[in-house]
């Protein structure tokens, strides 16, 4: 599979899975990324949360501060992605 014009390395991948609870996931995460790649990353995955339950762009815009941008490329994701979005949603909503 590639990413863009490179060939996806599976090892990271791999090595995600292998994290066993929430705490080492987060320091993980925080060993591998800066502070503004994890917020970003955070943000995203708040405002596809709440595209998801239905919001609007300005109430999103103003709970996350996320840009108009960075709103409409999630949106994107959501509805022209991989579904992985969802599928994750799916499983969050039934095991909370």
């Amino acid at each position: 599979m590639k990413i863009g014009k490179k060939e996806m390395n599976k090892h990271l991948y791999k090595a995600i899975l292998q994290l066993r609870d929430e705490q080492e996931c987060y320091e993980f995460f925080q060993d591998l990324c800066t502070v503004s790649e994890l917020r970003s990353m955070e943000q995203r995955f708040e405002v596809a949360s709440l595209l998801d339950d239905g919001m609007i762009y300005t109430e999103i815009l103003e709970i996350t501060g996320a840009s108009s941008a960075t709103i409409s490329r999630v949106n994107r994701s959501l509805s022209y992605g991989t579904g992985a979005y969802e599928q994750l949603f799916r499983r969050i909503k039934q095991n909370p």
